[in-house]
């Protein structure tokens, strides 16, 4: 996708945006999990309701760091956090280190927004660890900084807005499990959960291997693979080789997104079923169209809403959820039209916007 630029061709462009232009109907109150205590990685989850200020006092400027916007879950990443400032009535200026390969690039930008006059700082992390000195040097200065979407190990945060990929991968394995609880027919379920290696895979494959226990799911070999879509779909062809009674095929959202078309192909439409761990504009129009059957929803946007909402909070010293995301739901043939997809997705025709003014 052509959707990474500078924030210097974006002005050039006309995408810094008034804050009126926005202005979004109210996507609140939201249902979310917080975690207690905040921060914790074994911290307890409770259910909440999450409402947003009304308004800001003053036109905070808040810096939006991203490690990229290439694709459409950055996208809908930065839907959340340009509309809910507008709607805030605060300053928004974002950049994107341009892949995750980018650290240091992520670094020094985010140098740059403080040396800038940022009043808080919400931070999309290319690196789980690498970022936490800079961190500690921008909460040391006084400046309130937000962990949104990946997720850092630093103790000098203030607020997190993310969910988890262990509770994705959960909510899917759990979908099929349903379906197919212990005592009844065996069926084959390929498994695709992407890299080996990387966080948020291992994560999302432990998830679903804990839902899928007790029930009458023969999980296949995994099958770990980068996400590009031609990796993907080899895998798919092959699992499919092996194994023809295979009766489902699960995994990242570049794997169903792949497989419509091989499915399609070989008759096979209704014979092997589709499911994604994660939720895509292609993986919302599959199941629109039968040709994937779920996916849990983490709603970027909202995340991104979330962010801004726990920033101002911060700067103005209001009541704060610190560690919250919104609520993961599976998305399905049964509920898709009843699905709000401004909340889960970016909407169509959505442009990148780096600035709100």
């Amino acid at each position: 996708m052509k959707y990474a630029m500078s924030a210097a061709l974006a002005a050039a462009i006309g995408l810094a945006v008034p804050s009126a232009s926005l202005a979004a109907d109210a996507w609140f109150p939201y249902d979310a999990q917080e975690v207690t205590p905040a921060f914790a990685k074994d911290g307890a989850v409770k259910a909440v309701t999450y409402s947003p200020l009304e308004k800001a006092e003053k036109p905070w400027n808040i810096c939006v760091s991203f490690p990229h916007m290439k694709d459409a879950y950055w996208l809908g990443v930065n839907y959340g956090v340009s509309d809910e400032a507008a709607r805030l009535g605060v300053k928004m200026n974002l950049v994107e280190a341009g892949g995750y390969t980018e650290l240091s690039k992520q670094i020094s930008q985010l140098e740059d927004c403080v040396s800038g006059g940022a009043n808080a700082v919400v931070i999309g992390a290319i690196s789980f660890d690498g970022l936490n000195n800079v961190i500690g040097e921008i909460a040391g200065k006084g400046v309130p900084v937000i962990d949104l979407v990946n997720g850092v190990s630093s103790s000098d945060i203030s607020a997190k807005s993310l969910v988890s990929f262990r509770t994705m991968g959960y909510e899917t394995g759990a979908y099929l499990a349903k379906k197919h609880p212990a005592g009844s027919e065996k069926v084959k379920v390929g498994w695709f959960p992407g890299p080996a290696g990387a966080g948020w895979v291992e994560a999302a494959h432990a998830g679903f291997m804990e839902a899928v226990k007790g029930s009458a799911l023969e999980i296949l070999e995994p099958r770990f693979g980068d996400t590009g879509k031609e990796t993907q779909l080899k895998l798919v062809e092959d699992v499919l080789q092996a194994t023809p009674d295979v009766r489902y095929v699960a995994g990242t959202a570049v794997t169903a997104e792949a497989a419509q078309g091989l499915i399609r192909e070989r008759g096979l439409k209704g014979k092997v079923d589709l499911l994604a761990f994660y939720m895509t504009p292609g993986i919302y129009t599959g199941i629109q169209r039968g040709f994937v059957m779920a996916a849990p929803a983490d709603s970027m946007v909202i995340q991104g809403r979330v962010a801004m909402d726990q920033a101002v909070r911060l700067l103005e010293g209001k009541d704060l959820t610190k560690h919250v995301g919104p609520k993961i739901f599976v998305v399905d043939g049964d509920n898709i039209g009843s699905v709000a997809r401004e909340n889960i997705l970016p909407p169509k025709g959505f442009k990148p916007v780096f600035s709100v003014q």
